[in-house]
């Protein structure tokens, strides 16, 4: 049986890396996605894939910076499919990079905006169609970076990410009685433009890999499995987690 059998999904930053991996996985195991990223194109092609194998999906694209997007998406569920039962909050940015005093106010705040903020716009929308529903599972992307490991010229991103650690945690407090799940997963490095965004050279990434105690990067899909493991019944007694997927780089010294 398909783990996910009519439910419904939102996923934010579905149109590359694991947004697109999990949009795909998760309608191959029965779920109805909404799939949610700035750029039209790229959301069509995913919604022409998924159903070309069978599966269901629409995509509505749009700013994750902004609250309106966040109550479309979840009027859009409840209006055609009914309601809301998984939200995959991935969408993100690496933001301004470089040396914290070098930093611009407008990167540092749009960096936020982009992690943090749009994570809070979700849950605000998210959560109360969860409830109508009676249970649900928010997830959010998260990272290692701020968390486990320090990595200079990162201020804004280790800074954005960790407050999602923080948001999850009083959400997962707050609505568990109403068995809505809220949880974050925390990537290690992992094949994306974002990754390439930070380390520009072959060598670059290759020395990114061998942090880890894996001594490679992620594929998306092996993320997205892991995002399917919270989405699914299969962690139900899981919420306010941090959960590293991070190919040991956290405790790797080797």
């Amino acid at each position: 049986m398909k783990v996910l059998n009519n439910k419904v999904v939102i996923i934010t930053g579905a149109s590359s890396g694991i947004g697109r991996a999990a949009a795909l996985l998760f309608a191959s195991e029965g779920a109805t996605v909404i799939a949610a990223a700035r750029r039209q194109t790229e959301l069509d092609s995913l919604v022409v894939q998924i159903r070309q194998a069978g599966g269901r999906a629409v995509g509505i694209a749009g700013d994750v910076r902004h609250e309106a997007y966040a109550q479309t998406l979840v009027d859009f569920a409840v209006r055609e499919f009914g309601g809301l039962d998984i939200a995959f909050n991935n969408a993100g940015t690496m933001g301004e990079l470089g040396p914290t005093p070098q930093v611009s106010a407008a990167g540092w705040q749009d960096t936020l905006n982009t992690n943090l903020n749009s994570a809070f716009f979700a849950a605000k929308y998210q959560i109360p169609a969860m409830q109508k529903r009676g249970a649900g599972s928010l997830i959010f992307t998260s990272t290692f970076v701020g968390h486990t490991v320090g990595f200079p010229g990162t201020a804004a991103y280790a800074a954005s990410k960790a407050g999602i650690n923080g948001l999850t945690q009083a959400l997962a407090t707050e609505f568990g009685a109403q068995g809505i799940r809220v949880n974050a997963i925390l990537p290690g490095g992992t094949e994306t433009a974002m990754a390439h965004q930070m380390n520009h050279t072959p060598e670059a990434m290759a020395q990114v890999a061998s942090l880890h105690a894996l001594k490679r990067l992620a594929q998306p899909e092996e993320i997205a499995r892991a995002a399917l493991f919270l989405a699914s019944d299969a962690s139900s007694f899981m919420t306010g987690a941090a959960m590293l997927v991070d190919g040991g780089v956290s405790v790797n010294r080797t």
